[in-house]
């Protein structure tokens, strides 16, 4: 998969890809992600990528002549049926689910706009992306955290990059249903013991009380 973001603050994502199982799935060549600097694509000798709102406002808007640039720029080595998507991080964007995220996932090319200030001109919404994400009903002052989530979340799931089995059985794998409690040594610490049916080897008795124990939690912190 190729992930291209386009930021106007390509700083910030110095670090958080370059760890973990991010750093994982970079190296072993299942994903691409490249920064993009969004005011390489402003025509003026000022880099302008953002204006006033026309009829008044508080804030500035991102412009539409620069990310329609620099889009047309990126998909131009796309090959004929790249299964690809452009996305704007907005908090006016349906909220990112488990669901989405597989989704997103089984792409080969994946764009995001990571918004800023007072938003973006309207017509880069309707006439430029596919859809709007956010990570949840609140306002961040730009959309570099959420592109890291959406990346975070996505790469996760990639062939090879993690074990099938792992991403297969935690929270919200399967619907909207949390993981089960998990335990590892000690067996007792300060009295506080490993649940007996774990230890006990009996498999069909263990994922039965994983399978209760995931609805029980999901019950009591999920009322929706």
């Amino acid at each position: 998969m190729i992930i291209d973001i386009l930021t106007l603050f390509p700083e910030m994502f110095e670090g958080p890809f370059d760890y973990s199982i991010l750093k994982h799935a970079k190296e072993k060549g299942a994903v691409k992600i490249n920064i993009h600097y969004l005011r390489n694509w402003a025509k003026d000798k000022h880099k302008t990528t953002d204006d006033r709102p026309f009829g008044g406002g508080a804030g500035m808007i991102l412009k539409v002549e620069p990310i329609d640039k620099a889009i047309k720029d990126l998909i131009k080595k796309d090959k004929k049926g790249t299964k690809r998507k452009i996305i704007l991080l907005s908090p006016q964007g349906k909220v990112l689910t488990q669901e989405k995220v597989k989704e997103l996932s089984n792409l080969d090319h994946l764009i995001l706009i990571a918004g800023h200030y007072e938003g973006v001109d309207q017509r880069v919404i309707d006439h430029l992306i596919d859809e709007e994400l956010s990570i949840g009903d609140y306002v961040l002052t730009g959309g570099e955290i959420p592109a890291m989530v959406v990346v975070d979340s996505v790469v996760r799931l990639l062939p090879d990059v993690l074990e099938k089995e792992v991403t297969e059985n935690e929270s919200f794998s399967k619907g909207d249903i949390l993981d089960y409690p998990q335990y590892t040594q000690p067996r007792n610490y300060k009295g506080w013991k490993v649940p007996e049916v774990l230890l006990s080897g009996n498999h069909k008795e263990i994922e039965k009380w994983r399978k209760e124990k995931a609805l029980e939690k999901t019950k009591a912190r999920k009322q929706d």
